[in-house]
């Protein structure tokens, strides 16, 4: 008796094999997961009451999502992101995840490709391995931007669709409109879907500005845009998200989630009604402080620049280093927690080279902490690169 070889062909979930390290290892601070460090809006918790006061609210649900969720899901994309459904349809999600998963099983059979920037996040490949399809892997330049030649080239008889994520995660780079909105346009000339991941929206620092290629004339067709509250409202348990799709795949996605959801939980459906009245001011006031966070990490980054290179990291709440250094990035950070009680993710996890000539990659994330223990960290994370590659 064993597992399915599609499941065994998909890597292992690199999050809670370093949480386990870090339990091994008491006094770690960890640098790892993509997580906020604040809670959601008291008015949040508010709204849960209408819920509870209501019996037939404890009875399944339109598979899509509740009307008030809706309502308040449209205002925000009109005002804050310029998408009109006009030929689009909202489907309320348990979380982003579910949504990229959704989008895939609805666009793609088995054997189809699905192209990747690199880095890529590692859940958006292992969904399209689960599903049975070909992650096809196209490279970022030097600071992880897009190269949409390499995309068009990417591009074959098989392809079903362009995966895109700005602010991105792993590498906290944001593409520029003109980016987008050129890999949007092949999307159209190729008859394939655009996936745009915008779950990291509110967090962008200096000039940087997302753009949602959703908000391009025409683009409704062939544009699915994924949406998550977990980290704008600090909602990460309480699984909502949401995705933007044309309309002609409403009914399929609608077969998809009724098969493994049924509805997305409603009590946490009402709690995101009433975190997305309070609205996204509430997200940039928190943005605000980890902007001081982000700019301490880039000054202790600064130490590492003789063994590492550290491109921009305009957006989300990561930075990418690439070191100077062979060494497989997971016995580096095994190393890093054990010796100098820091934790971070290995590179390898998002698609780039496990160590050789090729150098060795960490993900570093300072969103889920306060400064102070922020700056602890990052010091003993300074401090441990520079010791063990020395």
């Amino acid at each position: 008796m064993q597992e399915s070889y599609r499941i065994q062909s998909v890597q292992t979930p690199i999050i809670p094999v370093v949480g386990e390290l870090i339990r091994q290892h008491p006094g770690t601070i960890s640098l790892g997961q993509g997580v906020v460090w604040y809670p959601p809006p008291p008015e949040a918790f508010d709204q849960i009451k209408e819920m509870l006061a209501d019996p037939s609210q404890h009875k399944y649900q339109a598979v899509h999502g509740i009307p008030a969720l809706l309502e308040q899901i449209e205002t925000k994309l009109q005002k804050e992101n310029g998408i009109e459904l006009t030929g689009s349809r909202i489907v309320v999600t348990a979380g982003g995840n579910m949504a990229f998963i959704n989008a895939l099983l609805a666009v793609a059979d088995a054997g189809d490709e699905v192209i990747l920037q690199t880095p890529y996040y590692f859940n958006h490949e292992m969904a399209i391995t689960m599903v049975n399809c070909k992650p096809v892997l196209v490279p970022t330049d030097e600071n992880y931007q897009l190269q949409p030649r390499l995309i068009a080239e990417a591009i074959t008889e098989r392809t079903r669709a362009v995966v895109t994520i700005s602010p991105n995660n792993p590498t906290g780079a944001v593409y520029p409109e003109s980016a987008l909105r050129e890999v949007n346009e092949l999307c159209r000339a190729r008859g394939i879907y655009h996936i745009h991941d915008e779950a990291y929206e509110y967090f962008t620092y200096g000039d940087a500005r997302r753009f949602s290629p959703g908000s391009i004339d025409g683009a409704s067709d062939y544009t699915i845009s994924l949406y998550s509250l977990s980290k704008a409202y600090g909602f990460a348990s309480w699984r909502i998200g949401f995705m933007v799709i044309p309309e002609h795949l409403f009914s399929a996605v609608n077969k998809i989630q009724d098969t493994i959801l049924i509805c997305p939980p409603v009590v946490s459906q009402f709690a995101a009604v009433g975190a997305m009245k309070v609205g996204a001011g509430y997200c940039l006031e928190k943005v605000a402080q980890l902007a001081d966070v982000r700019q301490l990490v880039m000054t202790e980054l600064e130490q590492l620049k003789d063994v590492a290179v550290i491109p921009p990291a305009d957006g989300a709440f990561y930075f990418f280093l690439k070191l100077d250094s062979e060494m497989q990035p997971l016995a580096l950070v095994e190393r890093l927690v054990k010796e100098h009680r820091v934790a971070a993710i290995p590179g390898s996890a998002f698609g780039m080279p496990d160590g050789g000539k090729d150098g060795c990659y960490l993900r570093v994330a300072y969103g889920a902490l306060q400064r102070e223990t922020v700056a602890e960290g990052i010091g003993r994370l300074v401090n441990g690169i520079k010791t063990i590659l020395s």
